[in-house]
């Protein structure tokens, strides 16, 4: 779900391995070395300087989480896990570079690796946790925290993902150090279980309790080197140090995340000493203001990210319910023209061609890239469905125009811009485009979750290097009562045969079947279009010359992973 209006998925983990490579891309935008008129682009080794304890910072955030629950609907935003969750939620998996892959590493939450075996169809898994693991109110952190947090997901209401956790038939705590989880059926995912997306939660402050009250406007506790200060809504959030934490305290004294929306504002308030560090969205302006900045400025573009923004249709929704309506538009949509113009200035120019991200490439086919822009392909889809062209130039049936809206974030630059350029693509192919556009809140916490919208324009952050085009292609995951509302297959998607494929990989634990049977689902989609991917966007980080630490992008827990080793250079 780092861009303003991204959905993250508790297992795409819905955020979607990279092929080897580079951590930081160095991409086409200025030379690699640092000089005096243009920022540096440069590695994740090349960003090292020493720091000095104590001070502060303050930091620009493009988007205000909606609420601090990470395992409610509410808790979309990716921006909430970066500014909160990742520095206060303890998880039993962080997500490393190791030989070139972002891999699940045991965090130090854990005394060992988390083992698992099957006993018959069923897949035991067993944790063995940290004896010095505590809870910032000097509680240790248990066995039935595990337990809590892992049926606060199966079983409550309103939960924005339970992929893997609707599998639980047990935990066993035998004693405060080790939980057994144990899943009805094999799940080739279960690294994400209590990992990224939603970690572990406090049972003895939370249990017998409303926990999205508790949490949702921010919550004292903490298991990671972090505390939430305070969160003003509107504002900032604030984070100091847990005095508590077993692991590597933080340099800093204090960080305060500073809201601005806007990113041209934003990279203007950095220039001027408000802001010290940026992470912004790759607006069309973004580079050139950056590069005014001269030496001032550390920039490092990251091209293998977890991000994939694409166009949502509701294929429920007229004209979309019809699959050559939806085909019909993939022939419409010169895609390549639009990210080259969006992206082409950090080094992208070629769309994405798969519903896994960069993240996950090695899941990843290129069954989209049949679809290119061709006029004729896309008459004789509508034609041969009953369509004609009215008066006005546009596709007509049964005497309804093929009209729709277009919803994406109001105010952005780049969304609007692409909802611009879609416009006038789809007008000449004869379909009629208005632009109803919304806050994420409204479009995450209604419109999508309801299938209230026609065409969607937003991103999905990929927030473990495991496989989940289930979390938004099966059709169990279609919100519904059936799942109390928990699903984000806002699109209502149906692609015949593809359910028990994406089941497959689910459940396969040998990685060369799933990756086989990954292909098989993407094709399965490519051929229905029930969506187009459109582009893997780029992550951008900023930093101000008296910022030091090891500063790196980590493309699933983002640009402040390791905030408690940033620290001030002078």
């Amino acid at each position: 779900m780092p861009q303003p209006l991204t959905a993250t998925v508790q297992g795409r983990f819905p955020a979607r391995l990279p092929a080897a490579g580079a951590l930081l891309t160095a991409l086409a935008l200025t030379a690699t070395a640092c000089t005096s008129g243009t920022p540096s682009l440069q590695s994740d080794t090349a960003t090292n300087l020493p720091v000095r304890q104590g001070g502060s910072l303050v930091i620009g955030a493009e988007q205000e989480p909606d609420c601090a629950d990470w395992i409610g609907t509410c808790g979309a935003s990716i921006w909430g896990t970066y500014l909160m969750q990742t520095q206060t939620v303890p998880q039993v998996f962080n997500v490393r570079l190791k030989g070139g892959n972002w891999t699940p590493v045991a965090s130090n939450l854990m005394a060992s690796e988390p083992t698992t075996k099957l006993v018959g169809n069923q897949q035991q898994i067993t944790y063995r946790l940290n004896p010095k693991a505590v809870w910032s109110d000097g509680k240790p952190i248990t066995s039935a925290d595990l337990k809590y947090t892992a049926l606060q997901v199966r079983d409550g209401k309103a939960i924005f993902d339970k992929s893997g956790y609707d599998r639980i038939t047990s935990v066993a705590t035998p004693d405060p150090t080790t939980a057994v989880v144990t899943l009805k059926s094999p799940y080739g995912n279960w690294k994400q279980l209590f990992g990224a997306g939603y970690g572990v939660l406090p049972s003895h402050l939370l249990a017998g309790k409303d926990r999205d009250a508790v949490m949702k406007d921010g919550y004292t506790f903490s298991g990671g080197p972090w505390k939430i200060a305070s969160w003003k809504r509107g504002v900032s959030v604030t984070l100091v140090p847990n005095d508590r934490y077993w692991g590597p305290k933080p340099h800093l004294d204090k960080v305060t995340f500073q809201f601005a929306s806007d990113t041209s504002a934003a990279v203007q308030a950095f220039a001027g000493g408000t802001f010290d560090a940026l992470y912004p969205t790759p607006q069309l302006t973004t580079v050139d203001q950056i590069k005014t900045l001269g030496s001032a400025a550390h920039m490092q573009v990251q091209s293998q990210t977890g991000n994939l923004q694409a166009l949502w249709l509701n294929n429920a929704k007229f004209p979309f319910d019809s699959a050559a309506v939806r085909k019909a538009f993939a022939y419409s949509v010169d895609r390549a023209a639009i990210v080259k113009r969006l992206f082409g200035s950090y080094g992208v120019t070629a769309p994405a061609q798969s519903f896994n991200s960069p993240l996950l490439s090695r899941y990843a086919s290129a069954d989209f890239s049949a679809y290119k822009p061709d006029a004729a392909k896309a008459a004789q889809l509508m034609k041969a469905d009953g369509w004609t062209k009215n008066g006005s130039g546009f596709w007509a049936k049964n005497g309804k125009e093929a009209a729709f809206a277009v919803t994406s974030l109001a105010g952005n630059q780049s969304r609007e811009l692409t909802e611009q350029i879609l416009q006038a693509q789809l007008a000449k192919a004869g379909f009629r485009v208005t632009i109803k556009n919304s806050t994420p809140a409204n479009i995450f916490g209604k419109l999508a979750p309801a299938g209230d919208f026609q065409l969607g324009l937003w991103n999905l952050t990929d927030s473990f290097p495991n496989p989940t085009l289930a979390a938004t292609f099966s059709s169990t995951a279609i919100p519904s009562a059936a799942n109390d509302q928990s699903g984000i297959n806002f699109m209502r998607i149906r692609v015949p045969g593809l359910d028990p494929v994406l089941e497959r990989v689910d459940t396969e634990l040998d990685e060369t079947a799933r990756v086989a049977d990954s292909h098989k689902a993407e094709k399965l989609i490519a051929d229905d279009v029930p969506s187009l991917p459109l582009a893997a966007v780029p992550n951008i980080l900023v930093t101000g010359a008296r910022v030091g630490g090891p500063l790196s992008i980590n493309p699933v827990e983002g640009p402040w992973w390791n905030l408690a080793e940033w620290g001030l250079t002078k």
